[in-house]
Order: structure tokens, then C-alpha cells, then sequence
């Protein structure tokens, strides 16, 4: 059993332990944290890095709110900036055609909760690997950890140094390899073979 907290698109880091797992198990106890990969990516546009947040709504009061019941700020239109913003910089990598129609409709469903998207997000990701999507869910928060406790990769600040082999991507001769973005990075780029760098 491994336990991860279910993230936006994934950073590389955390689908390097998810291959590996045989049982994987999302914490949905824990208190949400802000600029964390609970609402966020990064991908490789033509500028470097560039992030794609989800808008989320913050209580009125400083009162914790578990990361299940964050709600998704709707009011603008996000959904297509980050669709738009993946087509603009993976619409001519390798495996980008294969694979739009069948993330479009994430960026199509109106979301109420960022779990479910975020769940969403891992089905496709699964799905594009062939990996088994099985997972389940926490009903209660998790206090000892465990030698298979991966939530950390869901903070921004405790990755690990290295996550992959460097691999070709979009812009590299402009910018170099960045290390650990979004899993979406490596599957537009390697399709079917990211396994093998994960």
C-alpha cells in the first residue's frame, strides 16, 4: 500500500512512486494547503516554466478546511486558459494529437470539488500509461507514517532533487531540461515509453 494525496496533473515525482505501487491509497483527511500540487502544475511553455493553478475558495474565517471539501472558484473562465495554454505548448510534441481528445473533457465537465478533478486527472494519466487505475480513499487521517507514505510529494518544497532521466522536451534548446513538472510534460513528449523513465 502506497498513500499519496491526490494532486493536479501530477508532478513527474509523484507517478515514479505511483508506477511502482501496487496498492494506491489517497489521503482525503488532510487539511488543504495553499501553494501546494493539490491546485497546481507546472508545464514547459516557449517562456520556461509556466504554472497552471486552479482557483480555489477560501473561507471567510482562518478555520482549516480539508483539501475533499475545497471548493473550485468557477467564476472565470480557467478551465480553457489552462486548455489553452497545453495546446499552445505541446500542440506539436509527439503524442499531443493522440491524446487531446481524450483530456479535453476535463477542461469541459464543471467541477464543484478540486478532489474530483484532481481524481479525474489521475484516471487519465492512468489510463494513457496503462497502468492500473484502482485506487481507494482515506475516511480517516493517517497519523503514523509508513515506509510507502509518498503525501510529502504533494508539497512543493519536498521534492526530490532528481525524479526522471532527462528526457527531450519542447523548448530544452531555449531553456534547458526542468526536472519534475507535470507528468503531462513527459506523456506529451514519450507517450507510451514515459513508463520507462518513471
Amino acid at each position: 500500500m502506497a498513500l499519496f494525496i491526490p494532486t493536479y496533473f501530477s508532478p513527474i515525482s509523484q507517478y515514479s512512486e505511483i508506477v511502482k505501487s501496487d496498492t494506491v491509497v489517497f489521503e482525503m483527511e488532510d487539511n488543504f494547503q495553499k501553494q501546494s500540487y493539490r491546485n497546481r502544475c507546472y508545464i514547459y511553455n516557449s517562456n520556461g516554466k509556466q504554472l497552471l493553478s486552479i482557483p480555489v475558495k477560501h473561507p471567510l474565517k482562518s478555520a482549516r478546511k480539508k483539501t475533499k471539501d475545497t471548493l473550485i472558484e468557477n467564476d472565470f473562465p480557467w478551465q480553457d486558459q489552462h486548455f489553452k495554454s497545453l495546446q499552445i505548448a505541446y500542440r506539436t510534441s509527439p503524442f499531443f494529437d493522440l491524446l487531446e481528445d481524450d483530456i479535453a473533457p476535463i477542461f469541459e465537465k464543471k467541477y464543484k470539488y478540486l478532489q474530483d478533478i484532481n481524481i479525474d486527472s489521475y484516471l487519465f494519466i492512468t489510463d494513457a500509461l496503462q497502468l492500473n487505475s484502482d485506487f481507494s480513499k482515506t475516511d480517516n487521517y493517517k497519523l503514523e507514517t509508513q515506509k510507502n507514505d509518498y503525501r510529502f510529494l504533494a508539497d512543493r518544497k519536498h521534492q526530490p532533487k532528481k525524479t526522471t532521466e532527462k528526457y527531450i522536451q519542447m523548448f530544452d534548446d531555449k531553456h534547458g531540461f526542468i526536472e519534475n513538472l507535470s507528468i503531462l510534460d513527459l506523456l506529451f513528449m514519450e507517450g507510451p515509453n514515459a513508463l520507462s523513465f518513471l
